[in-house]
């Protein structure tokens, strides 16, 4: 039984392809994952810098933006998301330039839709197991425990939202995150954006006020620990 609601693992599939767009939306729906669609490189850009995902799957010839210029974008800035690269190239040199890029896993036009889940399952294992800490300059967050550990063993405690705050912003170190950006990723879209705000002044009481750096007429983004 497919996973319902907001437990639904989430996937970007990036696919101009209509037809095997739309064959790939129905499969993987009925596996249980909750799919966006982006239909060329610069709408997935756009998905995966504003949206958190499980997995990406990535088609390496599309129009507008090329599928290694979106994976390698996203990595710039600081989205870590496993990404399983498709493409009708199969070449070594095509595959070792996909890695390169920042894929997790190649698999070359036309494929076996069960060895498409097959990959996507033991992505998602292999990142699952990291998936509980997140990198706070040299101190961590262990997300089970809403806790910033230090070397020393000390741990502070945040609350749901402080930790949901912390998680976004350090999970894509390179990225300004805009007062909007946040408030939708992270608060309810229909609170005052001023939310925003109070947490970050939440979290750096917390934490120090380098936790969190402004970015003058941008917003914020993780700062030192």
């Amino acid at each position: 039984m497919p996973p319902a609601g907001d437990t639904a693992p989430a996937l970007l599939l990036v696919e101009d392809e209509r037809d095997l767009s739309d064959m790939l939306v129905e499969v993987l729906t009925e596996e249980g994952y909750r799919v966006d669609r982006a239909g060329d490189g610069q709408s997935g850009l756009h998905f995966g810098l504003t949206r958190r995902y499980d997995v990406i799957v990535l088609d390496r010839g599309l129009p507008a933006v090329d599928g290694l210029d979106v994976l390698r974008k996203l990595r710039a800035r600081g989205v870590t998301t496993a990404a399983l690269l498709l493409t009708a190239r199969g070449a070594v040199t095509d595959r070792v330039e996909g890695l390169d890029a920042g894929a997790e896993d190649y698999l070359v036009k036309p494929f076996d839709l069960t060895e498409l889940l097959a990959r996507l399952r033991a992505l998602r294992r292999r990142h699952q197991q990291h998936a509980d800490r997140v990198a706070v300059g040299d101190r961590w967050l262990d997300l089970d425990a809403r806790q910033v550990r230090d070397r020393t063993g000390r741990a502070v405690t945040l609350s749901e939202r402080e930790c949901a705050l912390l998680r976004t912003l350090a999970t894509r170190p390179r990225q300004v995150f805009s007062r909007d950006d946040l408030r939708s990723l992270v608060f309810d879209a229909a609170e005052s954006p001023g939310v925003v705000d109070t947490y970050v002044h939440y979290l750096r009481r917390k934490l120090g006020r380098d936790v969190v750096r402004t970015v003058h007429g941008l917003g914020y983004q993780i700062g030192a620990a």
